[in-house]
């Protein structure tokens, strides 16, 4: 496991370009496809989920005033609820993302690795290195929500904006990979999810 601690945000990236590609699986059936698609649902549910986030991240966002005045907007009642939901939502996405990755991870992976006899190894390492990754920006943005919610400034809600969205970036793109990647095998190794 890398140490990403260290990484700028714009580092953390899945490298799209170094992807590998899952070998097809000449057995599979339509249905066995319809199965795999499967995962595709559960992760538009969560992308339903970080857009609810966004829109709050949005709301807050289009208070436009001067920085001189954002801490008394940001002490409103108004303001400061919507920073609180903000954190609130952050803090629950990403935990139930993260108890996600790790059914991934911990089973859904390594049992197509094996009924695969090895063939999709490198696309499951890239998957748990993405992991990693979006690991890191949870860890990051549950930090920056503690920090926004201790100081509502500007500085700090750029900070968990920036964060979040970074978020949302990685884990849109990586859905799209496992989704195309492991769909065959997942209805046809696993039969469902």
């Amino acid at each position: 496991m890398a140490d990403l601690s260290t990484y700028s945000l714009d580092d953390l990236t899945v490298d799209e370009a170094s992807r590998p590609r899952s070998p097809s699986v000449p057995e599979a059936t339509d249905r066995h496809r319809r199965q795999g698609r499967q995962l595709a649902a559960i992760h538009r549910h969560y992308l339903m989920e970080m857009a609810q986030i966004g829109a709050v991240l949005a709301r807050i966002e289009a208070r436009d005033s001067p920085p001189d005045d954002l801490r008394q907007i940001v002490l409103s009642l108004d303001m400061a609820e919507n920073f609180r939901v903000f954190g609130t939502l952050c803090g629950r996405e990403c935990q139930v993302l993260k108890f996600h990755h790790d059914i991934e991870s911990a089973d859904m992976f390594p049992r197509i690795e094996a009924a695969g006899g090895g063939m999709f190894r490198e696309v499951v390492a890239k998957l748990m290195s993405e992991h990693e990754v979006v690991h890191e920006l949870i860890v990051r943005l549950g930090r920056a929500a503690d920090r926004l919610a201790e100081d509502p400034s500007e500085e700090n809600f750029a900070q968990a904006a920036a964060t979040y969205r970074k978020l949302e970036e990685v884990v849109r793109s990586h859905f799209g990979y496992e989704e195309t990647e492991l769909e065959e095998a997942i209805g046809y190794y696993l039969g469902t999810i």
